[in-house]
C-alpha cells in the first residue's frame, strides 16, 4: 500500500516535468538585413519574407529589416546591428570568397551550371562546409537573382572588336568589371547599385552591366531607347546570399537554411526571372555570332585565370565550377586548357 502511495505521488511530481520537456523550445530573437532596391515591394523581399515564416518552425524568430542601399545592409552587418544580411555575391564576397566568386565573370553560362552548383553548396560535403565559413561569418545559403548581360546604347556594338572606346558603368567594389572593361578597350566609370541604371539611362555611360531583372525593375529601356539593345552572351550569374554572423545559429538550422535556398527559394527566384525575361520585348536582343561568341568565352576566362591567381575569386570554388561546366559540356575549349590547371 506504501508502495503504491510512493508511485503515485512520484508519477504527480514528474507529469509537469513531462509536459514542460515535451513543449517546444522557446524561439530565439534574430535580425535580418535584406537588400532589395525595390524595397518591400520588391520579389527579393517577398521571397525572404516566406523564409523568415519558414525558419519560425526551425526554432528561429527572424524579423527583417530592408534595405534600398546595399552597401549601408552590409556595414550594418559588420556592425553587428544585423544577425544576418542578405547581399549580392558580389558585395557578399568581402564576407565570404568562396561562395563571392560565384558572381565571377563567365564562370556559370547556365541556370543548369547555378542549380547544380547550388546543390554542391548545400550538400554537406565537408570540404565545402569548411568554405562556407571564413572569418566571423558564413554563409546559409545561396539563390539565383539572373543573369547578367550588357545592356548597350547602340546596335552595332555587337562583338567584341566594337566594345572598344565606349563608356561602360562598373561597381566600384568588383576589381573584376573594371579589369574585363579595360581589356578590351572599354573605358570604366566607377558606379555602384545605386546610380548605374541611372548613369545609362541618363547617357552617361555607353553601357551597363546588369541581370534581366533590372530591365523592367530599373527600366533600363529607357537608356536602351531607340537604338539600343542587350547583347545575348551571358556574362555571369548574379546570386542572393545569405550571410550571417558566426554562432548565431546553430548548425541544423544552417543545414535547413541551405536546403531551403537549393529548393524552396531556388524555385521562387527563377519563376521571378522567367517572368522578367517574358517582358524583354525580342527586339531588344542582339545576336553574336558562334566565333564572337568563343571570343567572350576566351576573355571571361583569360580575366578568371589572372583574377585567380590573384587573390580575389576563390580557387576552390573556381576549380568547382570548371568541373561541373566541363561535366556539362566537355567540348568547351576551357576542358583541355591547361593555364585553367595552373591557375588552380
Amino acid at each position: 500500500m506504501i508502495y503504491r502511495q510512493l508511485l503515485s505521488t512520484s508519477a504527480k511530481l514528474l507529469l509537469p516535468l513531462a509536459l514542460i520537456s515535451s513543449l517546444p523550445a522557446q524561439a530565439a530573437d534574430r535580425s535580418l538585413c535584406v537588400f532589395d532596391i525595390i524595397g518591400t515591394a520588391g520579389d527579393q523581399y517577398n521571397i525572404m519574407r516566406d523564409y523568415t515564416t519558414a525558419a519560425a518552425a526551425q526554432g528561429y524568430n527572424i524579423k527583417i529589416k530592408v534595405y534600398t542601399d546595399e552597401s549601408i545592409a552590409a556595414e550594418d552587418l559588420k556592425a553587428s546591428q544585423c544577425d544576418a544580411a542578405v547581399l549580392t555575391g558580389i558585395r557578399g564576397r568581402q564576407f565570404n570568397n568562396y561562395t563571392g566568386s560565384l558572381d565571377s565573370i563567365g564562370a556559370v553560362p547556365s541556370y543548369d551550371v547555378l542549380r547544380t552548383v547550388i546543390q554542391v553548396i548545400a550538400s554537406g560535403n565537408e570540404r565545402i562546409s569548411a568554405n562556407l565559413k571564413q572569418g566571423s561569418y558564413e554563409v546559409l545559403g545561396v539563390g539565383p537573382m539572373g543573369a547578367a548581360y550588357l545592356f548597350v546604347k547602340d546596335k552595332t556594338i555587337n562583338n567584341v572588336n566594337a566594345l572598344a572606346g565606349k563608356s561602360i558603368a562598373v561597381m566600384s567594389y568588383d576589381e573584376a568589371q573594371g579589369r574585363m572593361a579595360s581589356r578590351v578597350g572599354m573605358s570604366p566609370v566607377m558606379s555602384d547599385i545605386t546610380n548605374f541604371a541611372g548613369r545609362f539611362n541618363n547617357n552617361s555611360v555607353d553601357i551597363c552591366f546588369a541581370p534581366i531583372l533590372a530591365y523592367s525593375a530599373l527600366e533600363l529601356y529607357k537608356g536602351m531607347a531607340p537604338d539600343g539593345g542587350i547583347i545575348d552572351y551571358t556574362l555571369g550569374q548574379l546570386t542572393m546570399q545569405l550571410i550571417a554572423k558566426t554562432g548565431k545559429f546553430d548548425q541544423d538550422f544552417a543545414n535547413w537554411s541551405h536546403q531551403y535556398f537549393a529548393n524552396t527559394i531556388f524555385d521562387q527566384a527563377m519563376r521571378v526571372i522567367e517572368t522578367a525575361e517574358k517582358e524583354v520585348d525580342e527586339k531588344w536582343w542582339i545576336r553574336i555570332s558562334d566565333d564572337d561568341r568563343l571570343r567572350y568565352d576566351e576573355l571571361m576566362r583569360d580575366s578568371r585565370i589572372e583574377l585567380t591567381k590573384e587573390g580575389v575569386y576563390s580557387k576552390d570554388m573556381m576549380s568547382l565550377l570548371r568541373n561541373i561546366r566541363c561535366r556539362m559540356d566537355s567540348a568547351r575549349a576551357e576542358c583541355s586548357d591547361e593555364r585553367e590547371v595552373a591557375a588552380r
